[in-house]
């Protein structure tokens, strides 16, 4: 049995990218699933400052968390383009405990928006860095127009095959 780490990279107490990290993550067979919410893990901003003074327990609960796992479902809410500052934060974090903060794990990277791109901004900047973070991309999933296509828990058709078909690539 794999255990299946999935999160989506925002604090909405309603985020779309929670929600697609959670379908997805229930997709995968013979796997158990947890589902990580980011407001569990509160930190100060990062500075050197502060590292000074150690490393925050939240953030050594969050690498442990990531090295739990058997396989990461990450998808990433996009703020301005890029990562959300909480997630940013997070990782910021993480990396000075190891700087490949995601050890080398299988991952499903994801995103998802309202909008017609999906996060696909942020999908691109996490495709290129996360690689140099330890992570082991191993599938790609966009989702445009959220609300049109996540209805009352359920991925419409084509875009579940295509989502099946990502998480396939992992067996």
């Amino acid at each position: 049995m794999k255990k299946i780490i999935a999160f989506g990279g925002s604090t909405s107490q309603s985020s779309i990218n929670k929600q697609l990290a959670t379908y997805a993550a229930h997709l995968f067979s013979n796997a158990e699933v947890e589902v990580l919410d980011l407001n569990d893990y509160p930190l100060p901003v990062f500075s050197v400052d502060l590292e000074k003074e150690g490393i925050p327990q939240a953030a050594h609960d969050f690498y442990a968390k990531i090295g739990s796992a058997d396989v990461l479902v990450v998808s990433l809410a996009e703020h301005n383009g890029a990562y959300s500052a909480a997630f940013k934060n997070l990782l910021d974090w993480t990396s000075r405990i190891q700087s490949k903060n995601f050890q080398n794990k299988p991952m499903l990277l994801m995103a998802t928006s309202p909008g017609a791109r999906g996060g696909a901004s942020v999908l691109e900047l996490a495709q290129k860095r996360f690689p140099y973070q330890g992570a082991e991309i191993v599938s790609t999933f966009t989702l445009p127009n959220f609300y049109d296509h996540l209805i009352d828990g359920v991925l419409s058709d084509s875009y579940h095959t295509e989502l099946v078909e990502c998480i396939a690539k992992f067996t």
